[in-house]
Formats: structure tokens, sequence, C-alpha cells
């Protein structure tokens, strides 16, 4: 069972999304907050394994709230759930350590897919939204201080390429013939040496350590585990 904090100043959006996650069958609204205070203290609490994050709410907002749960618990997940899906909200966002974003309007299927990738590790934007983010970050000068690989080995850096061109979980293990525990398994042994949050991070790191080229494809050549060459988008 996936348990959820959903954090919003609006009593009926909190209502409304109760109900459509418990009638999932596999999640529990384990809590709700009406400002972002409120969303830390019950994040401490209840210790839920996704939280649904308004950005604007009174007092404490959504983006400070982010940052105080994350500095508590780093392995914290957080969708941002908000109105305006503005390239600025998104950036803040995501550098504050969300994982996610997801807007009211979107179809009811959507949020619930989110919170189900968000609880795995998996990627929340779509490729052509991740491409825009990557490309905002890298354009506000995020070029500049790319990690060393600090001891990630030739399959973790050829996964964080894969993970720098917006490939899920999935994609990747069958781009690298491998199965898809292995690939979540090298994807956090990467972030976890880099000291990443979540995959959107890692994607720009990916392309700030020239693992990916402009045009999104990995520069790395990817191999089977024999050690033989695999389809190589760049080649």
């Amino acid at each position: 069972m996936i348990r959820v904090l959903v954090a919003d100043d609006q009593a009926l959006v909190r209502a409304g999304v109760r109900m459509l996650l418990q009638a999932a069958g596999d999640m529990e609204v384990v809590a709700e907050a009406q400002d972002g205070a409120e969303a830390v203290r019950q994040a401490e609490r209840h210790v839920p394994d996704v939280i649904l994050m308004d950005l604007r709410m009174p007092r404490v907002d959504g983006l400070e709230a982010i940052r105080r749960v994350l500095a508590a618990r780093p392995a914290a997940r957080i969708v941002v759930l908000t109105t305006f899906a503005e390239d600025a909200d998104v950036h803040a966002a995501l550098r504050a350590g969300a994982v996610g974003f997801l807007v009211k309007d979107d179809e009811p299927e959507r949020m619930v897919d989110a919170v189900r990738k968000a609880a795995a590790g998996e990627q929340l934007l779509a490729p052509s939204v991740l491409r825009r983010v990557v490309e905002g970050f890298l354009a506000a000068g995020d070029r500049a201080a790319a990690p060393a690989p600090a001891g990630l080995t030739e399959r973790e850096l050829e996964v964080l390429a894969l993970v720098g061109t917006g490939l899920s979980n999935a994609e990747i293990a069958e781009r690298l013939h491998v199965g898809v525990t292995t690939v979540k398994t090298h994807v956090g042994a990467a972030m976890d040496k880099l000291g990443l949050r979540n995959r959107i991070q890692a994607a720009v790191v990916a392309h700030r350590m020239g693992l990916v080229d402009a045009s999104f494809r990995p520069v790395r050549p990817t191999r089977h585990p024999g050690g033989g060459p695999a389809n190589n988008p760049a080649g």
C-alpha cells in the first residue's frame, strides 16, 4: 500500500484527491495539510511514501515546505500539485528536490499513475518536458560545476547517460538487456555517489558531465552484459 500525504490549502481539492487515490486500491491517504508548515509536521509524523504538495499555500509555501521536508528526510518523494505549470515554478520545485510536477486539471488517471511512479522511483516528466527543464537548468549556468564521476562504475555511467535522455527504468532495462531491478540498483548507486535526490537532477548532471549530447542522445556507447555493443541512438 502506497502511503500518501496531500498538502493543499483548499479543502475541496484535498477531499477530491483523497477520494481519487483511495479508489485506486493500492494507495492510502495517511494525512492532509492545509499549509506548508503543517505539511512538514505531517511528513515527519507519518513518513509517507509520496507527498503531493501544492506550491501556493499560506504561512509557509510549498517550495519552502519541500526544502524543509527533504532536509529532514532526503529520500522523501514529493510531487508538486499546482494550478499553473509555469517554467519558473517547475525549475524552482525540481531544483529544491521535487520528483515531478502535476497540474490540477490533468486527467485523474495521470495523478494515480504519477503517485505509483513516484513511489517506485520512476521518471515523472515526459521526455519533451524533461528536455525543456534540463535546457532551462543548463541555460541558467548549471554546466559550470559538473561533479566528478566519483567512483562511478562504467555501467553506472552508462545508465546515468540513459537517464539523461529521459528513458524510464523499464526502457533502460530493455536497451541494455538487463532486469529492471538491476537498472534501479545502478541508478540508485549513481545518485548516491553524486549526492542527487531525483532523476531530474540526475538527468541534468548527465548533461553537465558530457554523457548526453545536445540532441539528448547518449555520448557513451551502450553495451550488452556480455560486452558486445548494443543499439546506440548516437551511432
